[in-house]
């Protein structure tokens, strides 16, 4: 992991010991590296109250409730997924703030959405916030890319 990385993480750490808030995440695309980035440091106790990996559609449907009319509609690769993903992760853990991550690491194309399409979304305080992101690279280098630009947008709404 660079410096880069690393200092992503100790200011997620620094916000949400700061603020005195609780952070849950729901993970697809990347398979848990947020939780594993957010728990490399010590501290991670005292904010991270749980992350959830829903691979496939049914797990979602299945641990999360989504909705199998978002699902069929806009597909597991999409902005509603991910919306819908943050926001019940985040009332299933009864935590402040909820991120998640959805997208296509690839090798082929899937429900005709392109390999390095992410989305990223932040529920806290009733609102969620959804950003689409375009990665190029191999399945690992798009899979670290996203889960550190999940992290930035994190900051992104948190200092908002």
């Amino acid at each position: 992991m660079g410096k880069e990385t690393l200092g992503i993480i100790q200011k997620v750490h620094e916000i949400f010991k700061k603020k005195g808030l609780k952070l849950s995440a729901a993970e697809s695309c990347t398979g848990g590296l947020i939780s594993h980035y957010i728990t490399m440091i010590p501290g991670a106790s005292t904010f991270f109250e749980a992350g959830v990996v829903t691979y496939s559609a049914e797990s979602k449907m299945r641990i999360f409730g989504l909705s199998s009319e978002t699902i069929s509609s806009y597909g597991v690769v999409s902005g509603e997924t991910a919306k819908e993903m943050a926001e019940r992760i985040r009332l299933l853990t009864k935590t402040d703030c909820a991120l998640s991550t959805t997208g296509n690491l690839g090798p082929d194309v899937l429900e005709g959405k392109d390999v390095g399409l992410v989305y990223a979304a932040v529920s806290m305080y009733g609102k969620t916030f959804v950003k689409e992101l375009r990665f190029m690279g191999e399945r690992q280098e798009i899979k670290e890319k996203a889960a550190v630009s999940a992290l930035e947008f994190l900051l992104e709404i948190m200092e908002s």
